[in-house]
């Protein structure tokens, strides 16, 4: 397979516009020279309608009038940690450029389960982000098309969030899965390169222990931040499409399995004690000080992770990213996905502005970079320097595919959450009786969907 990249450059379609011009007044011309030069009657009529069909010719050549942007609208984030920073700061230059409209910034700890129970009472904001479980099919119950944003050639992941050939979510930016670790704290325990193969891994973290610091961070009370685990899955599995995969199977959790290698990776650094010493009691605001001072070591989540570390005090030198390692082959290998996707709200009092918020977004606030992100916009190149570190590795890669409505069918009627899987999976005594059960589960589910 040749090398891929994680950007390429689209050039931006351009769209021109002719306006076709009357032909009245050259008439009105013609008949006028055809007339004595005395005659007043003839004169006058040929000028009247000489100016009418000018004055038709003007209204032919003036553009619609462009929406006003003004009201009040209020967008939702997951993140909690930038409502009264960065993104306070991109509802005042929004506002700046339009001074009629206002953005209220809200932010929400619990964002899927909240903002689902806001969709069952038509109770969403302007601007939200589409929660994950949300079928393509029923975009169009909750959001307004997004077409006219004239974005539709511009970015990756089009065809994710729509529907009817209709666009109803933009992807906030991408990230890669990989491990973002502390320099210095690999520096303290002898570690001069970074691990390419599993057991090189393991190696890394036994050093790591034994020089008095926690080698993984796994944020497991929090539960969220596993679902990395998952995504490695699909690098087993070698499938972009491997939760679609998953519903046309009745039993899709075997032993040795895409889930059961990434999960068994997971459980050796947990069996080790090469994660936090009480799992219950760990905390993801803290974890990011800990990696970020050097008291843990790495995280295994999406790029985007990297700033919150130099956020949280650490030196941006001193934050690295690598591809995880799966086996002993020393491939490098990562699954590119995107992150939320904006939708604006089918009944949004200001539509207009809150589709102008989100193209603002996008094309001026930086905030892709701003988050780690990969930029969506096909032409925008991403600033973050630890991505030039993980493509280094020549990773092969695999672009994770949208989840399809039978998957999310079947995943909403078990209440399929792939964090809470790893949890249990780990947690669990028997790993094989927590695969049954959740095979189980799955089965049941397709059944009573006639799937």
């Amino acid at each position: 397979m040749k090398k891929q990249q994680l950007i390429s450059t689209m050039a931006v379609l351009g769209l021109a516009m002719t306006m076709a011009a009357g032909c009245g007044s050259n008439n009105g011309n013609n008949e006028g020279a055809a007339a004595p030069s005395n005659n007043k009657a003839n004169n006058a009529a040929a000028t009247t309608k000489a100016d009418n069909a000018a004055a038709t010719n003007a209204v032919a050549s003036e553009e619609p009038a462009a929406p006003k942007i003004a009201g009040k609208v209020v967008f939702t984030t997951n993140r909690t940690d930038l409502v009264d920073t960065e993104l306070k700061n991109y509802a005042a230059k929004f506002h700046e450029k339009y001074p009629d409209a206002t953005v209220e910034i809200e932010a929400i700890k619990d964002y899927d389960q909240t903002t689902k129970i806001r969709m069952a009472s038509n109770e969403l904001a302007d601007i939200s982000l589409i929660p994950g479980t949300v079928k393509n099919s029923d975009l169009p119950n909750f959001y307004l098309p997004l077409d006219d944003l004239g974005l539709n050639d511009r970015i990756y992941f089009k065809d994710n969030r729509s529907q009817d050939g209709k666009l109803y979510g933009i992807s906030s930016g991408s990230a890669a899965m990989g491990v973002t670790y502390n320099k210095k704290a690999f520096a303290q325990a002898g570690i001069t390169e970074v691990p390419k193969t599993l057991d090189e891994l393991y190696a890394a973290a036994e050093k790591l222990k034994a020089a008095g610091i926690i080698p993984l961070a796994t944020n497991f009370k929090d539960k969220w931040p596993l679902y990395g685990w998952d995504q490695e899955a699909f690098i087993f599995a070698n499938d972009p499409s491997l939760h679609n995969t998953m519903a046309t199977q009745d039993e899709p959790f075997a032993v040795d399995g895409p889930h059961w290698q990434a999960f068994s990776i997971l459980k050796k650094m947990v069996d080790s004690g090469y994660v936090e010493k009480d799992l219950m009691s760990t905390n993801w605001e803290g974890s990011k000080k800990d990696v970020a001072s050097g008291k843990i070591a790495m995280f295994l989540l999406g790029n985007w992770v990297v700033p919150q570390v130099v956020d949280n005090g650490a030196a941006a030198e001193d934050v690295g990213f690598f591809p995880l390692p799966l086996d002993n082959s020393g491939e490098a290998k990562v699954i590119l996905a995107s992150d939320y996707y904006y939708g604006i709200d089918k009944n949004s009092e200001n539509p207009e502005t809150a589709k102008a918020f989100l193209k603002f977004l996008i094309e001026e606030s930086g905030y892709d970079d701003y988050a780690g992100f990969i930029p969506v916009l096909k032409d925008k190149k991403p600033k973050l320097a630890q991505l030039n570190e993980f493509m280094a590795t020549n990773p092969k890669v695999i672009e994770m595919a949208a989840e399809n409505d039978d998957y999310l069918a079947i995943a909403n009627k078990m209440q399929f959450d792939t964090s809470a899987f790893a949890q249990d999976a780990i947690m669990g005594k028997d790993m094989k009786a927590v695969f049954d059960s959740y095979n189980k589960k799955w089965k049941d589910a397709k059944a009573s969907l006639g799937k």
